[in-house]
């Protein structure tokens, strides 16, 4: 198998620079996208969250509920009690068992009493959780509106580029094998450094098209023999001359 060809410095630039304006053409597309994606993601999270909250209320709702029907059925207990035990004292043969019956009677309409007070407190629990549910209801449809809406701006972005972008990715990845690891490692590293994505930059006007600080005369000479990796004090990013990129020098 043939020993593959060892590039030159001038050739590693021109790759590392080609590599840099297929990611520069991607990075267009994703600043045409905006902020899009990330706030279809955090609405998408936030009507997760707010789902859960409803699923939580709603239960919380149906326990108290269910709380309100133990009440009821204690007092639907208590008047069968209470009529009983009016209609035993038609019968009573003494004084005892006339008084027992009339404490059993005071015993259950206290009874009552107290599941009327629970209801109520309970009826207001409900009240409460019913308010915070419609208000978590309207937030949800709003939320929901609002992803749609965003969902639709990203969509057309998508549909437009989608072609594009494809084709660009794997140009990069065809790009990136021809780079060397050691290279492409910094070359990642740089480019994750800056917003503009911008690894490999010529110079222009006597400075770093980057940071656009000026470079010595001495460094730009030694940049246009292009026969070693020259980095700019500034900024940190990898200088390269017009020569290989095409450019006409102003």
């Amino acid at each position: 198998m043939a020993k593959k060809k060892e590039l030159t410095v001038e050739e590693k630039l021109t790759e590392l620079y080609n590599l840099q304006e297929i990611d520069s053409e991607l990075d267009k597309i994703e600043i045409l996208k905006g902020e899009l994606p990330e706030e279809v993601k955090d609405l998408e999270d936030e009507i997760e969250g707010l789902n859960k909250r409803i699923e939580r209320l709603e239960g919380n709702v149906k326990e108290l509920e269910g709380e309100m029907s133990n009440q009821d059925a204690n007092i639907k207990e208590s008047n069968a009690l209470i009529e009983r035990y009016n209609s035993q004292l038609d019968d009573v043969k003494n004084n005892r068992e006339y008084e027992a019956l009339t404490k059993e009677l005071e015993l259950q309409k206290l009874e009552i009493e107290l599941s009327e007070k629970r209801k109520r407190d309970t009826q207001t629990k409900i009240d409460s959780k019913k308010e915070v549910l419609d208000g978590t209801n309207a937030r949800l449809n709003d939320k929901k509106e609002a992803l749609d809406a965003k969902k639709g701006e990203l969509e057309k972005i998508i549909s437009k580029t989608d072609k594009e972008e494809k084709k660009l990715h794997k140009d990069s990845e065809k790009q990136r094998e021809k780079i060397e690891p050691r290279l492409l490692k910094a070359y990642d590293k740089i480019r994750s450094t800056y917003r503009n994505g911008l690894s490999v930059v010529t110079v222009q006007r006597n400075s770093c098209g980057g940071c656009f600080n000026k470079i010595p005369p001495q460094t730009q000479l030694e940049i246009s023999l292009m026969n070693k990796l020259i980095i700019c004090e500034h900024c940190g990013r990898i200088l390269v001359d017009h020569s290989i990129t095409g450019e006409v020098v102003e």
